[in-house]
């Protein structure tokens, strides 16, 4: 399985000649969804979910599928069977490959602010992107894609978190905001010289990809 970071929340899921794009949103290339198979949409946040690159992505591709939650699924009306709305629990084939649905709602920012529908993907019982949540599979988790900023978290949280998922490495996204004096703080507490997470942490510049699985 090889993954390939497309900025921020974004990545590219390539297996025998098969491409899966989880969460091409508004600070995504575009060109994620070259070749895409099928697109998987954790929440409707611009920086998941991008209306516009989607429509215009299954305009250019008619083979091109769509699986998301019910928000995303209303905002691409008119899609038809090309899009499905799934939820925690449910089983379903994309691209060639297993996918898991967990989770229900994005973390709380504030108590002030409503909560928007969010679910993670667990692809091949391998890859875990869990969007804006920090939702634990009740699986063994190979990879897990790791949200290492936001306004819903701290760093003390994630390293918890991930000792609860306990995966094999973690793989860092959702970190578009961060210059590079932040990613290097986060990775020095996600680290070696952490407290310990209990897995190897990484982060792949954009662009990049490695080998999974």
């Amino acid at each position: 399985m090889q993954l390939i970071k497309f900025g921020h929340a974004c990545v590219r899921v390539e297996v025998d000649g098969q491409r899966l794009v989880v969460d091409p949103g508004g600070l995504t290339d575009p060109r994620a969804l070259e070749g895409a198979d099928a697109v998987l949409v954790t929440h409707e946040h611009f920086d998941h979910f991008s209306e516009e690159t989607l429509r215009e992505a299954t305009q250019q591709n008619p083979a091109l599928r769509i699986w998301t939650n019910t928000s995303v699924a209303r905002e691409l009306d008119g899609l038809g069977a090309r899009v499905t709305a799934v939820g925690a629990g449910e089983v379903f084939t994309a691209a060639g490959r297993e996918v898991k649905v967990y989770g229900t709602w994005h973390a709380v920012i504030h108590p002030d602010l409503p909560r928007v529908g969010n679910i993670g993907f667990l692809i091949d019982d391998t890859l875990f992107h869990p969007g804006d949540a920090l939702t634990v599979p009740d699986v063994a988790v190979d990879t897990l894609l790791l949200p290492v900023h936001g306004p819903w978290s701290s760093t003390g949280q994630l390293i918890d978190y991930v000792r609860e998922v306990a995966p094999r490495q973690a793989l860092a996204v959702h970190d578009g905001a961060l210059n590079d004096i932040g990613t290097t703080m986060i990775a020095g507490f996600l680290g070696d010289d952490g407290p310990g997470i209990g897995a190897p942490y990484h982060r792949i510049p954009s662009g990049a990809s490695v080998e999974i699985g």
